[in-house]
Order: C-alpha cells, then structure tokens, then sequence
C-alpha cells in the first residue's frame, strides 16, 4: 500500500483539478525546479542524481513539445526552441556543465512567464 504525505495528496488534487493552462504552467515550474536540482547535484558532483534531474527536465520539455497544436502559427516556432532546450539539457548531461544551465532555466522562465501573462490576459478578457 503506497501511502501519500498531506504535501503529496496536495499536489495530486492540484494536478487533477487544473486546467490546461495550468498544467502548462505546472510544467515550466516542474522543469526548472528540476534544473535548479541538477545544477546543484553537478555542483556537488553527485552525477547519478543530476542525470535524474535533467532526465526528468527533458522528459517535460517532451510532453509540452506534444502539447503544441500545429493549428496555431506560434506552434512551429514554440517546437523550434523546445527542440533547442531539449539538445541543450542533453549536452549538459553529456558533460556534466554546470554553467550551460543557468541560460536554459532562464529561456525557460521567460517562457513561463509569458504563459502565465497569457493566462492572465485570456482570464480578465472572459471577465469582462
């Protein structure tokens, strides 16, 4: 029997009643907490756990990759830098490169944060 902490069933409802916007949002958050942990692992040279963490980065960096829709124009340029992000997260695990990280947590960032302005945007435009 698997037992979840409060924090862990927390998350699981948040996760569950989200919506898909959110989730996108929830994934920005989820890669550069994992990227902030791999470059504190490469850091301290724990490789085994800083190539759990990139893993775990270009696993999300997939799953919005597989969230574009080729309808919108945006899409084409959006699989352009997740393409990027992608072989760059790779290469730093390739090579255990602390200091290619903080570029890709910052082009990341952006990206969530003008995903949450859009969300913002879309939100009070339905509002009024």
């Amino acid at each position: 029997m698997n037992i979840l902490s409060p924090y862990e069933k927390y998350r699981q409802q948040s996760v569950m009643a989200a919506s898909q916007p959110e989730l996108t949002l929830m994934l920005y958050d989820g890669c550069i907490r994992f990227l902030n942990q791999a470059e504190t692992y490469i850091e301290s040279r724990n490789i085994g756990q800083s190539h759990n963490n990139l893993i775990k980065a270009n696993n999300i960096i997939v799953e919005l990759m597989s969230t574009l829709d080729s309808r919108y124009e945006i899409s084409d340029s959006l699989m352009n830098l997740y393409l990027y992000i992608f072989e760059e997260i790779t290469s730093i695990n390739l090579t255990k490169n602390a200091d290619k990280i903080r570029p890709v947590i910052d082009l990341i960032a952006e990206l969530r944060d003008t995903w949450k302005q859009a969300m913002q945007i879309d939100r009070s435009q339905r509002l009024a």
